[in-house]
């Protein structure tokens, strides 16, 4: 499950982040309404987590725009109003919750799994060649032979089989998989890329993962 903070104070969205990471979700974070905007329209995200006064876009304007291209994805508040006419206002412009700061992590991470559960759950299967991907169960199949992957050679693989027949490239890749957002040795992919093609048993004809050099990796029907 992948999360956006957009909030400006930096101790509070640093806490929620370590707090969501801790319990295995993927967080990005915005300190302005302009920026987290961009984000929230050009990333797939499970659910928003917004601030209501922030530099830029305020977190109702946010909302509003949002839900003109998303009307599903599940929005958070986190503001310190609290009035009825407020809260009131605030779930008209789209919210599906509100919480008061200052608040427990613990209540925080109550209402999002309670947002996470009522968004309908879609089996999603994903292939390539003979390879399936159940991304609800977390399991992989070679054929009729289930293959065990840790979390991350399954975000990899996940992210290569989205992404077929597209050359991904290696920034895209660590700031996708790894959620690192700086410049990094990228040669922790070529690791894992080894580790996958080795468990999935890929034989010369079966070169469904393929490097481009210099550049990053494909996924690729044969």
């Amino acid at each position: 499950m992948r999360i956006l903070i957009v909030e400006d104070e930096i101790g509070i969205s640093n806490f929620v982040k370590q707090g969501l990471e801790e319990e295995s979700f993927v967080v990005d974070t915005a300190e302005d309404g302009n920026q987290g905007l961009i984000l929230a329209l050009s990333n797939d995200y499970d659910l928003l987590l917004l601030d209501w006064m922030l530099p830029g876009l305020s977190g109702i304007e946010i909302c509003r725009q949002f839900r003109k291209e998303n009307s599903s994805t599940p929005i958070i508040f986190l503001t310190a109003k609290d009035t009825v006419q407020e809260t009131i206002f605030g779930l008209q412009s789209g919210a599906n919750d509100y919480i008061k700061k200052p608040f427990h992590f613990e209540e925080l991470l109550e209402r999002i799994r309670v947002q996470l559960r009522s968004t309908p759950s879609v089996p999603e299967k994903l292939s390539i060649g003979n390879i399936v991907l159940d991304v609800n169960a977390h399991q992989v199949y070679k054929g009729d032979e289930e293959i065990f992957l840790t979390k991350k050679e399954f975000a990899l693989l996940e992210y290569l089989i989205r992404n077929k027949n597209k050359v991904c490239r290696r920034t895209r890749i660590i700031e996708s998989v790894w959620d690192i957002h700086f410049e990094y040795n990228t040669g922790v992919i070529d690791v894992y890329i080894n580790a996958l093609r080795n468990k999935l048993k890929l034989s010369e004809a079966e070169n469904y993962i393929q490097t481009v050099r210099g550049i990053g990796y494909i996924a690729k029907e044969l």
